[in-house]
């Protein structure tokens, strides 16, 4: 009767050995819960301002929930700017290097899946052997050298009795999960300092422009009141103060001129080419105000933020090192296996009667570490305290680039329509001044202060234009750039699903 329970009892036994490998120890992922009712603003959102129909001042309409397109930089309506982010998303060598990264970070979690599978190695140990003739037994019919071949496998398989190679395997690839959503990260940024680089770039040389007219402007005033000081109509020091007027306006010109080298500069980097090379010219008015504006639910936002993407991952990267601490703990056990034949002539391999082999089981427990086992644990449940808290902090980050974007679009919105205003003022004034100096009835000088504050609210008004284009880019980047409609890997679809697809299904 004892007998015929040894097979239940070993089946017993291997059940039990099955079950515990079906569970994993530590704590299953789950992410943070957040505040309900989370929004972006107190108010519900309305058209911005303005009534033009086309350029920088038309009014742009918020559409609440809809999904970003995956190359949303075409809605500026530029093909130079196109042409210059898909050049950049092929040739940026930062965007690549993280591409890199990911392949590693794939395979790293394909090298932690191997730990479920035994090993296998094979070895071959050729030998050839002189016996003592006075002090060992004579083998082999008084023979004192011959030769012995061995080949042998050698089989080890430590079985997952506690999840701690699952955890370990989670671990790897939420970290592939993190170097992912870090690379999606890096294009978004990208890519908004690519377009943004071209709306500075249109924007200074708009300002040039208008300062070149200021300054016109300026030296025509300079040259009236030196004429009527030549004549006592003004004092020398009315004649200085324009002249440092003047050469105030003209100092300005080195500045804009650097700031349009410099950004033309950056441009090339983002690129992924050098500085000299030729890059096409921006300018304002080759650019299309977006009428429509996405905004995506703060609910969505969870997932469409890159940042917040990698925050999740390194969540789930920190629960599961804990289950790799606890298992760390727990007693392990060990199989191996080594089967082997030994001849003396290469002829007699695989006959019967020269086979050995041998099979062992170890058991390992833990007994006393110093308590870095114990600590190791703690510490990975205080990273993963450390990973919500960062998670909550990300994602309250993010609702507030959203609300920050929403409210440069819309004051912005008005800042230009006041700049438009001003300008539609002050050209009207001019028109004024214009044909009573015609009439005479207003001297030369008053024409020329009234072009210089023409010019004056014409470069104010070209600051506020440029300021709602960055303003809409802004946008875009805070609701995550529409990552999840574009292919930022670097390679087909195929081979994302051949290096991203575990091991094992489970």
């Amino acid at each position: 009767m004892m007998l015929r329970d040894v097979p239940f009892r070993r089946a017993a036994l291997l059940l039990g050995l099955t079950a515990l490998s079906a569970c994993a120890v530590g704590p299953d992922f789950h992410r943070p819960d957040m505040p309900k009712n989370m929004a972006y603003q107190g108010t519900p959102l309305k058209p911005t301002s303005g009534h033009g129909t086309t350029g920088a001042s038309v009014p742009q309409q918020f559409q609440s929930g809809v999904d970003i397109p995956g190359q949303w930089w075409t809605v500026f309506g530029n093909p130079n700017l196109n042409a210059l982010v898909d050049q950049a998303l092929a040739n940026n060598q930062s965007l690549r290097a993280m591409q890199q990264g990911l392949k590693s970070a794939w395979e790293q979690r394909r090298i932690e899946g191997a730990g479920l599978y035994p090993t296998l190695s094979a070895s071959f140990n050729p030998t050839r052997n002189k016996t003592s003739r006075v002090y060992s037994p004579i083998p082999n019919a008084n023979v004192w050298l011959y030769n012995v071949h061995t080949a042998q496998l050698n089989i080890g398989y430590v079985p997952d009795l506690w999840g701690g190679t699952r955890r370990a395997i989670e671990a790897a690839g939420a970290q592939a999960d993190l170097q992912k959503f870090q690379l999606e990260a890096t294009a978004l940024t990208m890519i908004s300092d690519l377009v943004n680089a071209t709306i500075e770039e249109a924007t200074i040389r708009a300002e040039i422009d208008a300062t070149h007219e200021l300054i016109r402007s300026q030296r025509g005033v300079l040259k009236t009141v030196t004429a009527e000081q030549g004549i006592g109509n003004a004092s020398r020091q009315d004649m200085t103060q324009q002249m440092a007027s003047v050469a105030q306006l003209e100092g300005t010109l080195p500045g804009l001129e650097l700031q349009l080298a410099q950004t033309r500069d950056q441009m090339a980097v983002l690129v992924g080419v050098t500085p000299n090379t030729p890059l096409p010219e921006f300018r304002l008015e080759q650019f299309t105000l977006p009428k429509t504006l996405p905004v995506s639910l703060p609910s969505d936002l969870l997932n469409q933020r890159p940042d917040i993407r990698a925050a999740q991952a390194q969540i789930q990267s920190a629960s599961a090192q804990i289950g790799v601490a606890i298992a760390n703990r727990l007693p392990n056990v060990q199989l191996s296996a080594t089967p082997a034949q030994a001849v003396g002539v290469m002829s007699d391999f695989f006959k019967p009667g020269y086979g050995n082999w041998t099979i062992a089981a170890t058991v390992m427990q833990p007994i006393f570490q110093g308590g870095s086992l114990l600590h190791a644990e703690r510490q990975a449940r205080d990273n993963l305290l450390q990973a919500n808290e960062t998670y909550k902090a990300t994602v309250l980050s993010a609702i507030q680039d959203v609300a920050d974007s929403l409210h440069a679009v819309t004051f912005d919105a008005d800042a230009m329509t006041a700049s438009e205003a001003t300008l539609k003022a002050t050209s009207q004034s001019l028109k004024i001044a214009q044909g009573q100096l015609r009439l005479g009835d207003v001297s030369e000088l008053v024409m020329l202060q009234a072009q210089q504050t023409d010019a004056q609210a014409r470069l104010a008004y070209v600051q506020a234009e440029g300021a709602r284009f960055s303003d809409s880019v802004g946008l875009f980047q805070a609701l995550g750039g529409g990552w999840w409609n574009r292919n930022d890997m670097g390679m087909t679809p195929a081979a994302q699903k051949s290096l991203g697809k575990s091991l094992l299904p489970w």
